[in-house]
């Protein structure tokens, strides 16, 4: 297998990642679970979300734990076992909503977690000279993910308040395990050493400005800048993500579901696609440009959709849809080089999962999102949330600086 070029390897990460990010179709699933109990609030639903989220950086975080000691492939296999039987048990959901918030919120938020910590640090391991760009790559089927998976769902379970959605999460448990199964051969780490092909030698990037473990890292005032940055960044895009469909719906009243769910799907495409840009970015420019094109990517967009909701303009909600998946998907992109970029390689596994858990925090933007809904019953305060964190997120920016290299 290591024989194998190492783009082989990129392309199974990229697939392991698609079949993970099923967390972030939640917005197009549970319309058709909404639907079928609608007795349940916006703010229960939300819930699920906040869970999945919560518990994917828990997973995340327990993989980085146990890299050094633990093989990429084991987390993989754990992380197909917990994805399948998590959405078995929410498919048996009945009048209660704790098999969903067990199933969908802690299995497949673990398992998807598991998943994405090995994937990003193995696969990264080999191109040391392409950081951005791999992570956009990577990160890019996470986010194809929701318009994919959202897409499959909406076609096969409609919101038309049948239990059609149970039947769709049992097939999908099927496709998930085995696919993950499969892509764990293709997981390992490269042996100690490992420098890129020859040919890309004078595109490696530049040296870290330090090199230091996770006890230091988290010591140094410019981490947590970092961190809440990223957090107030994630519950903008989460906020989004989770309330899309309601937006669109509310703007668009005789727009058909099936086209809801392909406008909420724009969120996935540019989320996924925007990723390889950012990364790219990245490696060429830094992290400053790259950090202002999304936090003026979500101002753009918060702008749009008051304007959405307040003139019914529909198209005003898909541009804004389509800028939102482009800033959002800048968020995850920056947050594997920069702390690859500040805080070194040696230990950027655990490094890394410790960053990727302010989504630990920022997934309570969904539920906050949906209990404002309940209490105002529109989604304008959905948006001014966002526009909240991303000038809060603005403030922070400034305070974020390159450590100065180390000799």
């Amino acid at each position: 297998m290591k024989k194998l070029n190492r783009s082989v390897y990129a392309a199974a990460g990229v697939l392991a990642l698609l079949m993970a990010g099923v967390i972030y179709s939640w917005s197009v699933l549970s319309r058709s679970i909404a639907a079928s109990r609608p007795d349940w609030t916006s703010a229960q639903l939300s819930m699920t979300f906040t869970l999945v989220v919560a518990f994917f950086c828990i997973g995340g975080f327990i993989a980085g734990l146990f890299s050094k000691k633990i093989k990429p492939r084991i987390f993989i296999l754990l992380s197909a076992v917990l994805i399948a039987a998590g959405l078995l048990l929410a498919s048996v959901t009945k009048s209660s909503l704790l098999p969903l918030y067990i199933g969908f919120g802690v299995m497949v938020g673990l398992g998807s977690g598991f998943a994405y910590n090995p994937v990003m640090g193995t696969i990264s391991a080999w191109f040391p000279d392409k950081q951005g760009l791999v992570s956009g790559i990577l990160t890019m089927g996470f986010g194809f993910s929701s318009f994919i998976i959202g897409k499959v769902f909406a076609a096969a379970a409609p919101a038309d308040g049948s239990d059609a959605w149970t039947g769709v999460f049992r097939l999908f448990a099927v496709v998930m395990f085995v696919v993950l199964v499969v892509t764990s051969f293709f997981l390992f780490r490269p042996d100690a050493g490992y420098a890129p092909p020859a040919g890309n030698k004078k595109k490696v990037v530049r040296e870290p400005a330090m090199d230091i473990t996770t006890s230091q890292m988290i010591r140094m005032p410019l981490f947590w800048i970092i961190y809440v940055w990223a957090i107030f960044e994630s519950g903008a895009g989460l906020a989004l993500v989770g309330q899309a469909s309601g937006i669109a719906a509310q703007v668009g009243q005789n727009v058909s579901g099936s086209s809801i769910a392909t406008v909420v799907g724009l969120i996935s495409i540019m989320n996924g696609a925007s990723r390889v840009f950012y990364g790219a970015v990245y490696d060429k420019k830094g992290y400053k440009l790259t950090q202002i094109i999304i936090m003026v990517g979500f101002i753009i967009t918060s702008l749009l959709l008051i304007f959405a909701i307040r003139s019914g303009n529909y198209v005003m909600v898909v541009i804004g849809f389509l800028l939102g998946g482009f800033a959002y998907g800048g968020v995850p992109a920056v947050q594997s080089p920069i702390i690859s970029d500040f805080f070194g390689r040696t230990n950027y596994a655990l490094n890394f999962s410790l960053i990727c858990t302010n989504l630990l925090i920022g997934s309570f933007a969904s539920t906050i999102a949906g209990k404002l809904y309940d209490s105002t019953q529109s989604y304008m305060s959905t948006v001014m949330m966002m526009l909240i964190c991303t000038v809060i997120s603005f403030v922070l920016f400034l305070f974020i600086k390159r450590p100065t290299a180390k000799k």
